[in-house]
Formats: C-alpha cells, structure tokens, sequence
C-alpha cells in the first residue's frame, strides 16, 4: 500500500494534507492473498465507495470506518482525529461469521476489488444515523431507506488494500489523474450534477466563471455522479453518453470532464459537504452549490426534506477550514428577449420567460415530438432517445 506525497503548493492540498492511493503493487500481492479467511461480494454502492477509498477520493481515509470514526461522524461530522466528513464511510454486512481478525476478499460482480482487515464489527443504531445524517427516521427517505433495508445488520471497519478497479462501461478518471489534467494555479469550479445536462445547467456553470471570488482564468470542472442514485433516475451509463455528446458538441476549452463513482444519499447538507471534501481530494478549489442541493421530497407530501438554503448554509460554515470556497447557483431561466439570464435580470427588465417541466419534457421525449431548441442540446436528446 502506498501513501502519496503532500500536494504541490500550485494546487489545492487533498483532505487531511495527503492524497491515500491503496492500491498494492503486485509484486506484494500473494502473501496478502494467501492470508484470505472469507470473501464477501458488494453491491453497486459498496463498489463505489471501496473505489473511492483505493484511488484517495476519501482521503485520508485508508479503509473503511470503524466504530470509532463512525460515531464520530455521526455525531458531530469529524473523524476522531478531527477530519471532517458529512457521512460515514462503512461496509455493511449481514454475515454472522465475519469477525475482527479476518481478512476478506472483497469482489464485484466477480472481480476481485482488494482485500480488507477487520479491525471494527458492530451493530450500528440505524435510527440514530438516519436522524444524524439524514434528518429524519422516516423510509420516504431514500437513504434511510437505503440503511434500513439495503445494508446488513453489523457494520465492518478496517484497512483496505486495492486489487484492481470495478470494471465499467466507462471509464472514472481518479484524484491523482484529474489533478494531473486540470491546470495548475488557476480556480478550478466543481459542478455536481445526477442528470442529463441541459441547456439551462450549461448556462449555470459557464456564468459560475464570472463569480465574484472565481479567478478570471477560472475553469470548470463537470463532474457528475455516475453511481446508483434515486429509482426513477437516468441510468449512469446513458448519461455518461449524454456528457459524452455534449462535451463534444460544446468543445469548449473552459469546461473538463470526468466521472465519479459515487453513490448518492440524498443527504442534503451532509451531503453536500462531502461533495465538497471529495471534488478537494479530486483538485478543485470551488463548488457550486444550488438551491436544496442533494435534497429530495417526501414520497407522500412532497415536502422537501431540507430547507432551500441549508446545504449552503452548511458547506459556508466550514469551506475555509477545507480551503474551499463556495459558488452559489444561480436562478438562470431563459427569456424571449435575450435567451438565458439570471431570474433578477428578467424580472428587472420585465423579460418573458419560457419554461418547460420536467414532467413535460420526459413526454415529448418518448413521443418523439419536438423538443425546444433553447431547452436541450440536440445531442443530449439523442442520446436519449437512443436509449429509449
């Protein structure tokens, strides 16, 4: 296992001062093989963040959290060593013969992943984190949903030593790959996205450029979550083909993408900050954090969970510590008279405004109707349709 230097001063220093990379050179591998007592499989979510913890996108995490650390986190948001985290990092596991000493093999889909000592095994009190991390007990909460139901009875911490990554469909570029790509010594803006991106999301992050506290040589870096989110969302691998498409329609030498393997809680405001503890680890400098940013709504009220302001509000509170500085979404709608503009510009200068739901869209999609040129990308629409 290797540990990689402290960041040069012309970029942004990862999380904790050193950017973990666990994966074992292969020459060190057979004594740790042969020392395997069980194996475990992991779902999609685990996969994501075992991969997270190999390439150092949790640094400085070097394993799974055990109990210690997820207290911690759960109470208060900081490991016990103090590094802030929004949201435990474990592995669940309903297997009653796992103990403290093993060493599991860990696999995906049949590929074996890495290796991990047990150092931590306990039953976590499910109701407590969900009202910690979430906000809320109730299952119309995807995650709490998520931990209820998805995730084993105990919960795992210990050591991780990587083997190989998850092979995907597409490619996720990692920490030290993106901080040898994006520019050295210029603001690099993280834009987090779960869906297609339309023409007013494209709006959003290209005019984050011209914020006050972005530097005039500024970039942006696109960087969606590729991993499983909500039920009704765009599967990851189209909408990887949709980014796809789009970057190379708007060819623009501002904008960088990559994609990340994460998988979404729909925290909220914890969430958010551990968006913005990850894009730090992967070099950026900024986020953009919009109105109820990682939030969700009551499957039966449809009331939002977290306030419009609260993932804001949060990620402000601690974005110095982290180094970080936050970039506020702007209202950005599209109007008759000058195309896309903030909301305070239109209602200033009494501009007309066109919209289209989200409901509406999805429609005229399956139908094959037209869809409005100033709301998608052709290119995004055929991506789509193609997946139909």
């Amino acid at each position: 296992m290797t540990t990689a230097t402290v960041s040069p001063p012309s970029r942004i220093a990862p999380h904790g001062n050193t950017l973990v990379n666990l994966m074992v050179p292969e020459g060190d591998l057979p004594p740790l093989r042969a020392s395997v007592t069980k194996t475990l499989a992991c779902s999609h979510r685990e996969a994501c963040d075992l991969e997270l913890l190999m390439v150092g996108g949790f640094s400085p995490l070097k394993g799974f959290m055990g109990e210690t650390d997820y207290q911690s986190v759960v109470d208060d948001m900081r490991t016990s060593s103090g590094h802030l985290f929004g949201l435990p990092v474990v592995f669940p596991t309903h297997r009653e013969d796992v103990a403290v000493g093993d060493r599991l093999l860990l696999t995906y889909r049949g590929q074996r992943l890495a290796l991990m000592d047990v150092e931590s095994k306990w039953q976590p009190n499910k109701p407590w984190e969900a009202q910690q991390c979430y906000g809320t007990t109730s299952i119309e909460h995807p995650a709490v949903r998520m931990i209820s139901g998805e995730r084993g009875t105990y919960y795992l911490g210990g050591p991780i030593y990587g083997l190989s990554l998850p092979q995907r469909e597409f490619t996720c570029q990692t920490p030290e790959q993106m901080r040898a790509i994006l520019p050295q010594g210029r603001d690099v803006v993280a834009f987090q996205c779960r869906n297609p991106i339309h023409k007013a999301h494209y709006a959003l992050f290209t005019k984050a450029l011209d914020a006050d506290n972005v530097g005039p040589d500024g970039v942006v870096l696109v960087h969606p979550t590729c991993g499983p989110t909500q039920v009704d969302d765009i599967p990851g691998v189209v909408r990887v083909k949709t980014y796809e498409c789009l970057a190379a329609e708007v060819n623009n030498p501002r904008i960088y993408w990559a994609y990340l393997p994460y998988s979404m809680h729909m925290a909220g405001p914890r969430e958010t900050l551990q968006h913005m503890i990850i894009r730090k680890n992967y070099g950026c400098t900024h986020l953009i954090i919009g109105r109820d940013m990682a939030g969700c709504k009551s499957s039966i009220t449809g009331k939002d969970f977290y306030g419009a302001y609260d993932a804001q509000d949060l990620a402000r509170t601690h974005c110095h510590e982290l180094g970080m500085q936050v970039v506020p979404s702007l209202n950005v709608v599209y109007t008759e008279e000058e195309g896309y503009v903030t909301g305070d510009r239109a209602e200033a200068k009494g501009l007309h405004i066109k919209t289209l739901s989200g409901t509406k869209f999805r429609q005229l999609l399956r139908s094959g109707k037209e869809i409005p040129e100033w709301f998608a990308f052709r290119s995004v629409v055929d991506a789509l349709r193609s997946a139909i």
